[in-house]
C-alpha cells in the first residue's frame, strides 16, 4: 500500500478540512502532541496520552479518549501496511467550532486533527555527534495557569527560533525572571557531579514526554538522582555535561553553549557526554532500535 506523506485526518476523516471558525485556529484554544512512530507503533503513547488527558482537563476541553484511540489505531494500521518505518504523528485537539468571541459555549464539539509526517531515523548526526546551542534573547512569560502544557500558542518559541538560521541546532530559553527553562523544542538536563538536574516548570515551559521518561524510567535504571529545581545560567554553564531531549529526536548531547547576545561572545564547552550516551543506549533499547 502506498501513502504519500504528509497526510491528515480530521475527526476520523482523511482529507477533511478544519473550519475557519475552529477555536484552535481563531484563538489557539487547544493542545497538541508530537509523537514518534517507530516500527508499527508509538512507543511513548501512554505518556503522550497522559499529558493530553491532564491538559484537556485543565483547559476544560471535552476529550473523547476512546474515539481518539480508535482513530489512531486506524491510522497506525494504514502505516503498518506501507514501507514507512519511522514517522512523526502530530495530534491536535481543539475546543472545536465556537463562533466569534472568547466565550466558549458548553455545546461546542472538540476537533481532533491527526497529521503524519516524514521523520529521520533516531541516530542522526546531532544524536551521534552532539550539538551547539545558543542562548535566545526571547524570554518565556511566567504563567502558571498554562505551565507544563503543550498548548497551541507557540509564538514565543517562533520568535526565539527566528533569531538564528542553521548555525545552531537549538536555542536555550530563559524566563522573564532569568531562570533557565528549556530550549525551543526540547527540555534541558544538566549533569553535575554524577547527578541530573532539570528545570522546575511550575511557572512556564513544556513538561516534555521524553523529560518524563528520563526522570521516571531511564535515570533510575542507571541509579541517577534527578533534581527538579530553579536553574540559573551560571549553574548551567558550570555543568559537567548538558543534553537536550524530546520525543522525536531522543537525546542530543550539547557540545557548546554560545551566548552571543552581547558584544563579547561567551562560549562554554562541555566534557565528553558520558551520562548522555548511557541514557541513549537505554532509550534505544526501550524503543527497540537495533544496529
Amino acid at each position: 500500500m502506498s501513502i504519500e506523506l504528509p497526510f491528515f485526518s480530521v475527526n476520523g476523516v482523511i482529507g477533511a478540512a478544519i473550519s475557519p471558525l475552529d477555536r484552535g485556529f481563531t484563538y489557539g484554544d487547544g493542545l497538541f502532541e508530537t509523537c514518534r512512530y517507530q516500527s508499527g507503533e508509538i512507543p511513548l503513547w501512554h505518556l503522550h496520552k497522559d499529558r493530553l488527558l491532564a491538559s484537556a482537563e485543565r483547559l476544560k476541553i471535552r476529550f473523547d479518549e476512546p474515539f481518539l484511540s480508535s482513530h489512531l489505531v486506524d491510522l497506525l494500521t494504514k502505516l503498518k501496511s506501507t514501507q514507512i518505518d519511522t514517522a512523526v504523528v502530530k495530534i491536535q485537539l481543539t475546543r472545536g467550532v465556537g463562533g466569534r468571541g472568547y466565550r466558549a459555549f458548553a455545546n461546542v464539539e472538540p476537533t481532533c486533527c491527526i497529521g503524519v509526517f516524514p521523520a529521520e531515523p533516531l541516530r542522526t548526526r546531532n544524536y551521534q555527534e552532539g550539538v551547539d546551542v545558543r542562548i535566545c534573547h526571547q524570554r518565556l512569560s511566567i504563567n502558571p495557569a498554562l505551565a507544563g502544557m503543550k498548548h497551541l500558542n507557540r509564538l514565543e518559541q517562533i520568535l526565539a527560533r527566528a533569531e538564528w538560521q542553521d548555525e545552531y541546532a537549538e536555542g536555550l530559553l530563559l524566563d522573564t525572571a532569568g531562570a533557565v527553562i528549556e530550549a525551543t523544542v526540547s527540555n534541558l538536563f544538566v549533569v553535575r557531579d554524577g547527578q541530573l538536574f532539570t528545570a522546575d516548570l511550575a511557572d512556564c515551559g513544556v513538561a516534555g514526554v521524553m523529560r518524563r521518561m528520563i526522570i521516571e524510567q531511564l535515570a533510575p535504571t542507571l541509579s541517577l538522582d534527578v533534581t527538579i529545581t530553579k536553574m540559573s545560567l551560571d549553574f548551567v554553564r558550570a555543568a559537567d555535561e548538558l543534553f537536550l531531549c524530546n520525543s522525536i529526536y531522543g537525546i542530543w548531547p550539547v557540545n557548546r553553549l554560545v551566548d552571543d547576545r552581547e558584544t563579547k561572545i561567551v562560549d562554554t564547552c562541555f566534557l565528553s557526554p558520558r551520562v548522555a550516551r548511557q541514557l541513549q543506549k537505554l532509550l534505544e533499547k526501550s524503543l527497540a532500535i537495533v544496529d
